[in-house]
């Protein structure tokens, strides 16, 4: 099916489920509901409310297959492609749907098809249509407190105990975990051999006895992310993701989803309309600096979007995300920088103290929340390593722990 044919019965099925939103998504005027949350800062209950929406919705457009249009019909797909998701998400995003959600995206986009990559048959026909669904949600446990951005110097630790594994350890930053049924949990099964070499996957039921999510308060008020302790936690064999030891490879399939924004319309914090409409409102657009920072920010924001499209066609050839999709992920964050200075200039310090005037203070949520995305998905540093190493084929960076065992590298 063409994208216009596909586009014009997709609007009639949407104006059957869902309102117009009342302006556009390239529109935005005084009055009109304001957010610019980077991370969330819901309450506890009303995220879980969310979630929830976000299911039904997920579930609703499932029956037309609009929530995997890439996807073969085997998985409950339609088979087409990016071109085709690209634009069901833009025609989407003119409706009133239920906003974006972090937990959401993890299961649908990037633990979907990690598990469709790496899964053994059994475990794609148990997972990936119900992930694809959100039926269930899962979570990532990959970070810990002592690894930093060097993720292959994890210390969670797995061992074998006849059809089951034992595992111990502490992750961090885990998006939604509270909230979620499963986790793709990257541990090490093999201390003696070289850090990337003895790392394993696992598929973990959340509810498993010994496993204890803690709520990580943010600055922001929200408490999205979490902390996760896993005390002797006994899971069986089949549900190891990959073979044993290619927990590396797996986790950088899961990351490079995860950096891959060639078929997101839209994106967390605040957009360019929003940023158009705040300056319009406090009558700024007039002053020499503001315009130039602002027409940075557009500048900025539709190379992204170029670039985007370019990632788009070369996922259409048929080639998984790459290292290229770094690059993507540092204009990503760069553009949260280039929209946190210039609206921190043009709102000034109504910023810090909620004066009730209309799209000021709610752009405290994205200046606090935009530097997470720095280290969110792997540091920018990391990502320009990869960007040199992989990409341009620059010497690599010297490392003296690259063939030694794990258990002897200093930590």
């Amino acid at each position: 099916m063409d994208v216009s044919r596909f586009l014009t019965e997709a609007q009639r099925w949407l104006d059957r489920h869902v309102a117009l939103r009342k302006t556009s998504g390239d529109e935005v005027t005084p009055g009109d509901p304001f957010s610019t949350a980077v991370f969330h800062s819901l309450a506890h209950e009303a995220e879980r409310a969310l979630l929830e929406r976000l299911r039904e919705w997920n579930a609703l457009r499932a029956e037309r297959g609009y929530h995997a249009i890439t996807w073969t019909p085997t998985f409950g797909g339609l088979g087409l492609t990016d071109d085709h998701a690209r634009g069901y998400a833009r025609l989407e995003a003119e409706y009133e749907t239920p906003p974006r959600h972090e937990l959401f995206s993890v299961t649908t986009r990037l633990i979907a098809p990690t598990v469709h990559a790496y899964g053994t048959p059994e475990q794609q026909a148990h997972f990936v249509v119900a992930l694809l669904r959100a039926e269930i949600y899962c979570c990532q446990l990959f970070s810990e407190p002592s690894a930093g951005s060097d993720l292959a110097a994890l210390g969670s630790r797995a061992v074998r105990d006849g059809d089951d594994w034992i595992i111990n350890g502490q992750k961090v930053w885990s998006s939604g975990a509270q909230f979620a049924e499963w986790g793709e949990l990257i541990v090490r099964t093999n201390p003696d051999a070289p850090k990337h070499r003895g790392l394993t996957a696992f598929l973990v039921p959340m509810d498993t006895p010994g496993i204890d999510v803690r709520p990580i308060r943010q600055m922001s008020g929200g408490a999205s992310f979490n902390e996760v302790f896993l005390t002797d936690v006994r899971i069986p064999d089949r549900l190891r993701l990959g073979a044993e030891g290619q927990g590396w490879s797996v986790a950088l399939t899961t990351l490079g989803f995860e950096r891959d924004h060639s078929t997101t319309a839209g994106r967390p914090g605040g957009s360019w309309p929003q940023v158009l409409a705040t300056a319009r409102s406090l009558d700024r657009t007039g002053d020499p600096i503001v315009r130039q920072e602002l027409m940075k920010v557009y500048s900025h924001l539709r190379v992204e979007e170029f670039l985007n499209r370019r990632a788009a066609d070369v996922r259409a050839a048929g080639s998984p995300p790459g290292p290229e999709s770094s690059i993507g992920k540092l204009l990503w964050t760069e553009g949260m920088r280039k929209i946190s200075d210039a609206m921190s200039l043009v709102v000034g310090p109504a910023l810090t103290a909620d004066t009730g005037r209309w799209a000021t203070y709610a752009w405290g949520e994205h200046v606090l929340g935009a530097p997470g995305y720095r280290i969110a998905g792997g540091s920018d540093e990391v990502q320009r390593t990869i960007i040199g190493e992989r990409v341009l084929g620059l010497p690599p960076e010297p490392r003296v722990d690259k063939d030694r065992p794990w258990r002897e590298i200093r930590r």
